[in-house]
């Protein structure tokens, strides 16, 4: 807390004699003294210093104290700077205006010398102890909130570390590997980072939330499931029907995460044309997240050995994603991809 020549306290009236008289008095506390003899000089300092108390006069020539007060409370740096009036007005009115316009208390001339120092020491150490409060109320609610979003963001790893070992264990009963996954999410992070309308949030929330884009494969049969050669029109149907089943694992989650899931689930196989399953949703009727996934999934498979295929050459990957661009995928997806496709080779090499 501020004390002695570091309080800086403004003197504001029209009669030179009255400020004489407070700096007389209040200088035994050796404080740091402005004057102003009208209410424009006053404000005209006030705009352009920090003052920590300011006696302040009524009655004045072209601006009143009343005014000079309502105007001090207006700006920023003041709002919370003490004022006391200095009024000869005892009447009841005048001292109810006083406090209605801002003022934080009022003495009445001519001064004595022991209610002055009282009543400026007395708001001095007010003012302070309010700053002292208000600064330590800023670092518990700063460290709160910091502490919220350390904890926010462990439960948000945590979740990340499940899902991973959720998907990796899934991915065991197929022939994928977990580094698919991890592809796919890296890839769906990049390409939703490159959009210009995807926030932060999205971006991260994709990136957490594509791993579960195959969870429903759970539920297929494992002679469909890992079937080395290519399926039989009645096992594709069934396969099919794991885009159904993922997304009525996740469904009744409230999450973000989860709920994200549960969409890019559903929606991963669907194609710009309206030629994709299950539900043949049609260019912008799929949600970004399924279009970004489906890009990033379809390359890393094609780009890796399975079962059924061997991988195809990255030039053959490319020019298949380039060629689907407006019947399989999100054609502005695709400019991006191409935009930036050493970038994304980077990830499917890992």
């Amino acid at each position: 807390m501020k004390s002695g020549s570091d309080i800086h306290i403004l003197i504001v009236d029209d009669v030179s004699e009255n400020i004489q008289v407070a700096m007389n008095i209040l200088k035994e506390e050796s404080y740091t003294f402005s004057f102003a003899s009208d209410g424009q000089e006053a404000l005209d300092l006030i705009s352009s210093n920090d003052f920590d108390l300011i006696l302040l006069d009524i009655m004045m020539p072209k601006i009143s104290g009343f005014e000079v007060c309502l105007s001090i409370r207006e700006i920023e740096h003041t709002k919370e700077t003490p004022v006391i009036f200095l009024t000869a007005k005892t009447d009841a009115d005048s001292v109810a205006k006083g406090f209605d316009v801002g003022g934080t208390d009022y003495i009445i001339k001519p001064f004595h010398a022991n209610e002055l120092l009282a009543r400026v020491r007395t708001h001095l150490e007010l003012s302070g102890t309010k700053k002292e409060l208000k600064k330590y109320a800023e670092h518990v609610e700063n460290k709160a909130k910091l502490q919220a979003i350390r904890l926010s963001k462990e439960i948000e790893e945590n979740q990340c570390e499940m899902i991973y070992i959720l998907m990796e264990v899934m991915e065991s009963t197929s022939d994928e590997t977990g580094q698919h996954i991890k592809r796919v999410a890296e890839t769906c992070k990049l390409l939703a980072q490159k959009t210009s309308y995807l926030s932060e949030e999205e971006v991260n929330t994709i990136f957490l939330a594509s791993p579960m884009h195959d969870i429903g494969k759970i539920s297929i049969p494992e002679d469909i499931l890992h079937k080395p050669g290519k399926l039989s029109e009645d096992e594709m149907t069934v396969m099919k029907t794991h885009a159904e089943k993922g997304a009525l694992l996740l469904k009744n989650s409230k999450r973000r995460l989860t709920a994200s899931a549960s969409i890019i689930a559903h929606q991963h196989h669907e194609k710009w044309d309206g030629s994709g399953y299950p539900r043949g949703l049609k260019g912008e009727e799929i949600h970004i997240f399924g279009r970004i996934v489906a890009i990033a999934d379809v390359f890393d498979a094609l780009t890796h050995k399975r079962q059924y295929k061997d991988a195809w050459s990255i030039d053959n990957a490319i020019s298949y994603i380039s060629d689907q661009s407006g019947t399989h995928f999100d054609p502005a997806l695709v400019k991006i991809f191409m935009d930036n496709l050493p970038e994304f080779l980077e990830i499917i090499r890992k």
